[in-house]
């Protein structure tokens, strides 16, 4: 019988470390498996990055304010996904949110004015956004939507579903800290346990080494984290993140981070964007979701769900 082994695969996908680990005892299977499944996600990249010329979603954008434009069925399920979400979160999860960056910039240390802020709030709106059976339009000019808020998170779903179609029954997909685990550990002498997931602390110490927030344990199904770290500025002492309300047009700052598990990656980066984005709201609403949470408030505290 074959040996069993750990076979890990490392590449680079929309602007991020990606990887994916199989415990197999196929090499060959294993490795046609992997390779279908980092292929699905550079699909998924070409076709819905904004910063793809190419892209459906720079189609959709660059046609705003004038025709709508026709789209394929997994763009339309897409779609209709952040429809949910929008509805789902009273307006705070808008893929047309995207369109801030234009007054923010995190490389700096200055505010945007006031005006500039208002400018780019003037072209955010999904209410604007008229969507068909098998068409998308934005109304207004210089709109645009994004699929960042959940791409990276649908991509390693995918990734999970390819290499579950090639016959891999124990492996994880990390697409720039996005997982899905796809069942649990395989090896001999680890068989049936969970994947141990480090989660990072929010607030490490400048040079010194710090201890992972929490070890999660997951053997089937995604987790996603958002948070305050990725990108922000310091002005006056006082942080801001690139997690922005698209109601007011600022940044969120009661949570320092929140990561959730859930059955799939796509629903778990979603509730965490969410409960970032409901700020002291998300409380009562977390644990509503049939999810796993971990979250570190504004002062450092820790809020868990019961089942944690």
């Amino acid at each position: 019988m074959a040996r069993w082994r750990s076979l890990h695969f490392d590449f680079a996908a929309m602007a991020s470390p990606c990887s994916i680990q199989i415990d197999t005892q196929d090499e060959r299977a294993t490795r046609r498996a992997a390779k279908a499944a980092i292929a699905e996600v550079q699909r998924i990249e070409a076709k819905f990055s904004r910063y793809q010329a190419g892209s459906v979603i720079s189609r959709i954008n660059q046609s705003a304010g004038k025709a709508a434009v026709e789209v394929d069925a997994e763009t339309r399920e897409l779609l209709g996904f952040a429809h949910a979400l929008w509805e789902m979160s009273d307006g705070l999860f808008d893929i047309s949110s995207g369109v801030l960056r234009r007054a923010w910039n995190f490389r700096q240390t200055d505010l945007p004015t006031p005006e500039a802020v208002q400018a780019a709030l003037a072209c955010v709106g999904w209410e604007k956004v008229e969507l068909k059976d098998n068409s998308v339009r934005l109304t207004q000019a210089g709109m645009e939507l994004d699929f960042g808020g959940f791409g990276k998170e649908y991509a390693a779903d995918r990734a999970a579903a390819v290499l579950h179609q090639h016959g891999m029954q124990h492996a994880m997909v990390n697409l720039g800290g996005d997982l899905h685990a796809l069942g649990p550990r395989g090896l001999p002498e680890i068989s049936g346990a969970p994947w141990r997931i480090q989660i990072a602390h929010p607030r490490p110490e400048a040079g010194k080494p710090t201890a992972p927030l929490a070890s999660l344990a997951l053997a089937r199904g995604g987790l996603a984290s958002s948070g305050d770290y990725e990108r922000f500025l310091i002005h006056q002492g006082k942080r801001y993140c690139h997690v922005l309300n698209p109601h007011t047009g600022w940044p969120v700052t009661h949570w320092q981070s929140i990561s959730v598990l859930a059955t799939n990656t796509t629903t778990a980066g979603a509730i965490a964007t969410i409960a970032m984005l409901k700020e002291q709201d998300a409380a009562e609403w977390l644990p509503s979701q049939d999810a796993r949470y971990l979250g570190v408030l504004w002062d450092g505290s820790l809020v868990q769900s019961p089942a944690q």
